[in-house]
């Protein structure tokens, strides 16, 4: 049986002083963790999902994720900065350090957030909401573990609530 690890984020979050919207996740995934970037998975949706919807090739290497990233105003971090979690299981959190986002905010031009799933909305409305007073909009989450929606739900579900990029 798996055991709980109290871990810390470990990368920091991709954005810049254009960076008009926010996706924020819960916390990377152990194969995120080990690459050192966002929704490192090779069945996590969501490289595919965000070039359909900014209509883009989708990236390969992270140097291109990040300048897609950049280059169409997006932001992307975690929710999280540290937490006890049992492998990569968003149900097994506990122990929350939430991230620091107003540094995100302050120096950027973030009008709206959006959560890639049920569970970073959660955390969201509980630790950042009323700091940041952002519209928040919570997305089905590109998760493999996410069975209920097809890689063409996910992108028109996701392409009509992103229309400010």
């Amino acid at each position: 049986m798996k055991e709980y690890q109290n871990i810390s984020h470990g990368f920091g979050p991709v954005y810049n002083r254009e960076s008009r919207i926010l996706i924020l996740g819960s916390f990377p995934s152990v194969k995120s963790r080990e690459q050192a970037f966002f929704y490192g998975h090779p069945r996590n949706r969501f490289w595919k999902v965000l070039a359909a919807v900014l209509k883009e090739d989708e990236p390969e290497t992270v140097e291109e994720k990040k300048e897609m990233l950049l280059r169409r105003g997006v932001a992307v971090y975690d929710v999280i900065e540290q937490c006890s979690i049992i492998g990569s299981s968003d149900s097994s959190i506990k122990d929350v350090v939430p991230a620091n986002l107003g540094i995100i905010v302050e120096a950027s031009q973030i009008r709206k957030v959006y959560t890639n799933g049920k569970t970073a909305g959660k955390l969201y409305r509980k630790y950042q909401d009323k700091e940041l007073n952002l519209p928040m909009e919570e997305l089905p989450s590109t998760s493999p573990a996410n069975a209920a929606y097809s890689l063409e739900k996910l992108t028109e579900i996701w392409s009509r609530a992103i229309v400010e990029v």
